[in-house]
């Protein structure tokens, strides 16, 4: 029975190290987004508000407002990393599926700026008033 002994060899190009390796935007990466969306508050205040007039799709769901049933016209808040979806009948929710990113992309940039969400909130006609 014939031994062989088998021996790797590396060429310079081939060897790269672990910080040499391209690395993912946080946009294209989960982890990496999640990772930039859960860092600590560092004292800013991040509450920004936008308005959606049409129907928002959230992975492949069309949201429907749990209280009144409207399908169009929502405020998205994001407080920090944490995205909001308010209705005209003033009901509210957390949509654990949106994240700052997501938000961003959305809102665009420019926009009114209010002292407080409450003020935001009434200016915009997310007060309940509506029916």
């Amino acid at each position: 029975m014939m031994t062989r002994e088998l021996t790797l060899v590396l060429h310079d190009d081939a060897v790269r190290t672990r910080t040499d390796m391209p690395k993912p935007a946080a946009a294209e990466d989960p982890l990496l987004r999640l990772q930039e969306e859960t860092q600590p508050h560092d004292g800013e205040f991040r509450v920004q508000c936008t308005t959606h007039p049409g129907e928002l799709v959230i992975t492949g769901i069309i949201q429907m407002c749990p209280a009144c049933g409207a399908r169009r016209d929502w405020l998205l808040i994001c407080d920090r990393n944490q995205v909001s979806i308010r209705c005209r009948c003033a009901h509210q929710w957390v949509e654990r599926e949106l994240g700052r990113a997501d938000f961003e992309a959305m809102a665009g940039p420019g926009g009114e700026v209010y002292d407080s969400l409450q003020t935001t909130i009434q200016a915009a006609g997310y007060g309940g008033g509506f029916p």
